[in-house]
């Protein structure tokens, strides 16, 4: 399938979609990801991805919930979707209450900066970031879910994070939140602008996942 430069002719959500096809595909087939759906990650390996996560999660939240006036970001910001109390609950699993939460990692802070830099540009680029995100968990992030169960025997311990009990119907829900996407008022540079930043998002998470690929031997399990 060719993948879109120009998003005009495009609803929204199908511009950000068609226009990331390969920064989607690229962060979807990193090492460590791979490793981790094949059950050979270990429990330390898990919670560095969660402890990573947070950074970039704490982030989004404040500033989407700092930037609720913008109307797109209006659209689409839900209390429903916010993970971060859930990754601090999985981290009690995985780490135990009294451990250290922080992690030095670059990709995560860069992850962090450019959520920042985005809402002091123009607020309409978190639904980028928020997209990429959200739609994600609610999507192939119900399948990691049920694989790390099966995986680590959790018996569904330790993964609240791909836990939506406000969320009945995944499914439903997303294609809601496409169409409040594809209702708001975008010119085409705008929808473009929008896209680019989506591009951003899976690069940000690509490096994530590559930084991890870095400590694969210390993982193994």
């Amino acid at each position: 399938m060719t993948i879109v430069d120009q998003t005009t002719d495009l609803a929204l959500s199908a511009a950000m979609r068609e226009g990331s096809m390969a920064e989607h595909q690229a962060a979807e087939d990193s090492s460590f990801m791979a490793d981790l759906l094949g059950g050979k990650v270990n429990e330390r390996g898990y919670a560095d991805y969660l402890l990573r996560l947070r950074i970039a999660y704490a982030a989004m939240e404040e500033v989407v919930r700092a930037h609720r006036d913008d109307a797109a970001v209006a659209a689409v910001h839900d209390t429903a979707l916010e993970r971060l109390a859930a990754i601090d609950a999985d981290l009690d699993h995985w780490l135990g209450g009294d451990r250290d939460r922080t992690v030095a990692s670059p990709a995560a802070e860069a992850y962090r900066d450019r959520l920042l830099a985005a809402a002091a540009e123009w607020p309409t680029l978190l639904v980028a970031h928020h997209y990429t995100r959200y739609l994600g968990d609610l999507s192939g992030g119900q399948a990691i879910g049920r694989i790390l169960d099966r995986t680590f025997e959790l018996d569904g311990a330790g993964i609240a994070f791909y836990d939506f009990p406000e969320i009945e119907k995944p499914k439903i829900y997303k294609d809601g939140y496409r169409a409040r996407l594809d209702a708001l008022d975008l010119s085409a540079e705008e929808k473009e602008r929008v896209v680019t930043e989506v591009k951003k998002a899976f690069q940000l998470n690509q490096a994530l996942f590559a930084e991890l690929g870095e400590h694969l031997p210390s993982y193994a399990r």
